[in-house]
């Protein structure tokens, strides 16, 4: 019998596939929206039982798709976001802060539960585009509906993450790996299914107009996390800091790329630490603490970036 039904902007994400298992388990009805549903749809369509998952395709820019699908469930939740601008649409300010404008005025029109997930700890990174546009995001939301929940993670890992895996693939590679800031910045590394869990909670419960930390059981340098990715692949790398400039020359270089290993926006963010803040509400104040470490929980996939796994150089060459 289902209870609720609840739709997803950014289903196809690696949140979003941790939230739809999560969610059908308890007999909640999910709507998964897609902007191409050719692309994404088959990763979609293993994630549930028949019956338990929809599928639309929409653009975000389609206000009136947006408001027909929002009119049909009781809960909504915005999982989409982007690293790094590409084009005149995959831009920060549409992404981050047009479009939870847009959800969050409809939501309150239609009375349907809104949860949002931004990001942690941005009010420091002024300097960084991609951090304000999601605290002006914030702001648009807690403005046009007070009902809704914020969700702030830190950064979060998985086996389709775009942090972990990336860094294993790079550490193969080459002997030397740069520490941006001496490596020193701070991270509360939360893992996928530790933020599904949350949203969960916060759906069940009917948890409202919170905002929320949501912070893995550890406190890692980024010194720390490359430490423990090259351990996972059994790999010792020399790790040098490298001076500012040359890592801004290096981001200004990679951000050329259709899909960049690091950008100057993502450079500035990597400064600030991103840990539970001095009067933050965390998922552990709630009654719904991380379980998942980072070192456990990488080992179990680790594997396909070390010598002779699925994403080793070494293998692929020899096939």
């Amino acid at each position: 019998m289902i209870t609720k039904k609840v739709l997803i902007f950014g289903a196809s994400g690696q949140i979003g596939r941790y939230c739809i298992r999560r969610l059908v388990r308890n007999n909640y009805k999910v709507i998964a929206v897609t902007r191409n549903i050719h692309q994404k749809g088959y990763i979609l369509k293993t994630q549930a039982p028949i019956g338990y998952l929809d599928i639309e395709q929409t653009s975000i820019l389609d206000e009136e798709r947006i408001n027909q699908l929002i009119s049909n469930v009781d809960v909504c939740i915005n999982l989409i976001g982007i690293l790094f601008e590409k084009g005149k649409t995959d831009t920060f300010y549409k992404i981050h802060t047009e479009f939870p404008d847009r959800i969050s005025k409809i939501c309150k029109q239609k009375n349907v539960d809104l949860i949002h997930v931004s990001a942690l700890a941005l009010d420091n990174a002024k300097d960084s585009k991609y951090a304000k546009s999601k605290i002006n995001g914030e702001i648009k939301v807690r403005e046009n509906f007070d009902r809704a929940t914020i969700i702030k993670p830190s950064i979060i890992f998985s086996v389709d993450d775009k942090l972990s895996t990336r860094f294993m693939s790079l550490l193969s590679l080459f002997p030397i790996f740069p520490l941006y800031y001496n490596g020193a910045t701070k991270f509360t590394p939360i893992h996928a299914a530790d933020v599904a869990e949350l949203i969960f909670n916060v759906i069940s419960k009917e948890i409202i107009s919170k905002d929320i930390e949501a912070i893995g059981p550890e406190i890692l340098t980024f010194k720390e996390i490359i430490q423990i990715l090259s351990k996972c692949i059994k790999k010792k790398r020399l790790l040098i800091p490298m001076p500012l400039f040359l890592a801004k020359i290096s981001s200004i270089f990679f951000q050329l790329f259709p899909n960049p290993l690091l950008t100057l926006d993502q450079l500035r963010l990597l400064k600030y630490d991103s840990i539970q803040s001095e009067n933050g509400i965390t998922n552990f104040d709630i009654g719904c603490p991380s379980k998942l470490y980072f070192e456990e929980s990488v080992l179990k996939y680790s594997f396909n970036y070390a010598e002779g796994g699925q994403f080793s150089i070494k293998k692929n060459e020899k096939e």
